[in-house]
């Protein structure tokens, strides 16, 4: 296992209910902005639910956070907060929102360029604090320090990760996933999924409490992902999925372990390029990525074919050929297509997604910083 530092300052509230325990989270006589996306807390009550329980406080309001949030709305934002002299922010929504809520609580003191935060990884010396109410368990941004943001006119999506931008609390309210879209359901449940993926299956390092930690996420999503879709308010199956796509990217699992994420930076070359929901671009990239390094990550697939998939016996590359193929159709079960050829995407949008992944400095991805150009280019073809 190696050397590692691990701390999460982020409270947790779960269960039904809680949001009325969010006013004993929040200074008293703090301006609240309250952020949020594209009306859906407006229709099921939660933000209404949300006010109540704040009431006494001084409340703004800003909503239209887009999936994959922009800079231009977030900036917005960040006048607003700036004008009113706003000292605590709330996000009500997923993970798109909470993602913007952290870039926003960087910017509103941020002394320069707020786009630097995230083009020039620019020094934060400090941030607003927030908290989060989840109503999208997916990205895990309610429980890290880390945020993705798109500039539309550049066609850029870059991330930053900075310790002041960990929520102070957030609320995990099953009963809030209940009127999900089976889409976002099912983005969800592979957005996790890929996650565990990233911090897992790279190559072995002795950590055995995060491995057997991250497969029983693994096979919860496995288990519980297509009972969420067909039963969506089973209030137990919802509080499993919501907890594990948490723990997916809390930093518990990654301690100590080796990581790779070079599924995740070629996926947000086709968000920014194409518009596919985040989680559809890993399902692409995804088994593609496994094919093109299999060598590289021999060992840990093995591991998973067998820990995960059932997968023990016979010839070994027989057996991560399945893992793969199993990890695929668990995808596309879920109604999430694996091909970019599915979504329209042909190879000739292959050397414009190389240029961005040039252009940001992806050229050495993955735990061995070996997934070059050429290497990127053959996981986008195999994924045609």
């Amino acid at each position: 296992m190696q050397n590692f530092t691990f701390h999460n300052p982020t409270r947790i509230l779960f269960g039904q209910g809680r949001i009325a325990d969010i006013a004993q989270e929040i200074p008293q006589g703090a301006k609240v902005l309250i952020t949020y996306g594209g009306g859906s807390v407006k229709k099921t009550g939660t933000l209404e639910e949300v006010r109540g329980a704040l009431t006494g406080l001084t409340l703004f309001e800003f909503g239209g956070i887009e999936p994959n949030p922009t800079f231009e709305t977030l900036m917005q934002a960040v006048e607003l907060a700036r004008r009113e002299s706003v000292d605590f922010l709330l996000a009500v929504g997923g993970g798109s929102v909470i993602d913007g809520t952290k870039f926003i609580a960087a910017a509103v003191p941020f002394d320069g360029e707020p786009w630097d935060i995230l083009a020039r990884h620019a020094p934060i010396e400090s941030a607003l604090p927030l908290g989060t109410v989840l109503t999208l368990p997916a990205t895990g941004s309610e429980m890290n320090c880390g945020s993705v943001v798109t500039r539309r006119a550049t066609q850029d999506k870059l991330f930053f990760t900075h310790p002041a931008v960990f929520p102070r609390f957030s609320v995990l309210d099953p009963t809030k996933t209940f009127t999900l879209p089976p889409r976002q359901v099912a983005n969800g449940i592979v957005d996790a999924y890929v996650h565990t993926i990233e911090q897992y299956l790279t190559y072995p390092a002795d950590a055995k409490v995060q491995d057997r930690f991250a497969e029983g996420l693994l096979l919860t999503l496995i288990e519980e992902g297509p009972k969420a879709l067909a039963d969506p308010e089973n209030y137990a199956v919802r509080a499993n999925i919501m907890w594990t796509a948490t723990l997916a990217l809390n930093g518990l699992i990654g301690a100590g372990v080796p990581q790779d994420w070079a599924t995740h930076m070629l996926g947000h070359e086709l968000t920014a390029l194409h518009g596919l929901d985040h989680a559809q671009t890993l399902a692409i990239v995804l088994p593609a990525m496994l094919q093109v390094r299999r060598e590289q990550k021999r060992d840990k697939l093995l591991q998973y074919a067998e820990r995960v998939w059932n997968l023990g016996d016979g010839d070994p590359d027989a057996r991560i050929d399945a893992a793969i193929s199993h990890t695929r159709d668990f995808f596309e079960s879920l109604g999430v297509g694996t091909r970019l050829g599915g979504y329209g995407i042909g190879a000739d949008a292959i050397p414009a997604l190389l240029d961005k992944l040039e252009q940001h400095g992806m050229t050495a991805l993955g735990e061995h910083q070996d997934v070059g150009i050429e290497r990127s280019r053959a996981v986008y073809a195999l994924a045609l």
